[in-house]
């Protein structure tokens, strides 16, 4: 999969994640990693000063530990889902 790094992407993974009933935020901090997770709460936090390619890339590396159930998402976020879950994978290998 050849993801684009631009701010169409970035929003179509923003919404995919607050479909999934999750809150996210753009806010100032020492984010050792560029992101904090409150899981109870359903908060995902990233660092405000990130570029978009960077929040991009920081998505994807949280996406794994998100409880997101695909079948609760609209067809178009649950085909992004799918296709950046098959992404993850294959950087795996």
């Amino acid at each position: 999969m050849a993801l684009k790094m631009n701010a169409v992407t970035l929003t179509r993974v923003e919404k995919m994640i607050e479909e999934s009933g999750y809150v996210l935020r753009y806010e100032r901090g020492t984010f050792q990693s560029g992101y904090c997770i409150l899981e109870q709460k359903k908060v995902v936090v990233l660092n405000k000063f990130l570029q978009t390619e960077g929040r991009i890339n920081t998505l994807i590396d949280i996406l794994p530990t998100l409880t997101i159930d695909p079948a609760n998402l609209h067809a178009e976020n649950r085909k992004l889902y799918d296709e950046l879950t098959a992404y993850i994978a294959s950087l795996d290998t």
